[in-house]
């Protein structure tokens, strides 16, 4: 193995060992729009924390979804959840769930699936 950064062998390692080999976060109903804002003990906590989970703390001092946080820190959705719930269960982020209905509007889950589609 090179250890260069751009090594395939390399970048996926890096997301086994941030969560710790673990694929589903310890609370299976986070979901990607779920609101993640960091509490106060994670605002004092933040220097004891390592890379990625510091970075989610500093990111959600601002509120933003668990899909916004993958994004910015360019992580594999799958890897945000299970750092974000971790992070929630040790109580150094506050996770809002979403509370609108589901709609039932069938045009507009069609114009949803299309946009989807087209992120391909």
């Amino acid at each position: 193995m090179s250890g260069r950064a751009d090594d395939p062998d390399v970048s996926l390692l890096r997301p086994y060992l941030m969560t710790s080999g673990r694929t589903k976060p310890v609370d299976h109903t986070i979901e990607i729009e779920a609101q993640v804002m960091t509490s106060n003990l994670g605002a004092t906590s933040v220097q004891n924390l390592t890379f990625e989970r510091r970075d989610i703390i500093s990111l959600c001092r601002r509120t933003m979804s668990v899909a916004e946080v993958a994004a910015m820190l360019k992580l594999h959705i799958g890897v945000a959840r299970v750092l974000v719930a971790d992070l929630a269960a040790l109580g150094y982020v506050v996770i809002r769930r979403p509370e609108a209905e589901t709609p039932q509007d069938l045009r507009m889950i069609e114009r949803v699936i299309r946009g989807l589609e087209s992120l391909r």
